[in-house]
């Protein structure tokens, strides 16, 4: 995905790079995602993915890296890759409620708040592991 190759070769810049592709992923859902669900006859199309890129680019965005030591850097990404996945599943709230508003909001916002989730779990994480190395 665009988002693990940003944060792993351009470090320095990820946040910033996260953030910017976030917000051009959700307005591209949030302008199209109506449209989406009417051309493909369903709630929340799996052939929109702009809100998984936007939620995977929240969820990356300022994570504690290894002090640019590559694994733990992969390790960083790769937990934030699972810990959006698993919350983007789970739903918790307000994630299932947000999911039901029309169009591209209903679309984009249950994967913000996933990726809202995921980031602050692997802040934590992150940060006591690098602390206690």
């Amino acid at each position: 995905m665009l988002c693990w190759l940003v944060v792993l070769v351009v470090p320095g810049w990820a946040p910033l790079v996260m953030i910017v592709l976030a917000g051009a992923f959700s307005v591209v859902c949030v302008a199209l995602g109506g449209q989406a669900e009417r051309e493909f006859g369903s709630k929340d199309p799996s052939q929109v993915s702009a809100d998984e890129w936007a939620g995977q680019a929240l969820a990356l965005a300022g994570l504690p890296m290894a002090g640019g030591d590559p694994l733990g850097s992969a390790i960083a990404v790769g937990l934030g890759f699972v810990a959006f996945r698993v919350f983007d599943i789970v739903k918790p709230p307000p994630a299932r409620l947000v999911e039901r508003l029309p169009g591209g909001w209903g679309i984009l916002l249950d994967d913000l708040v996933a990726g809202v989730y995921a980031n602050l779990i692997c802040q934590a994480v992150l940060r006591l592991w690098l602390n206690s190395a």
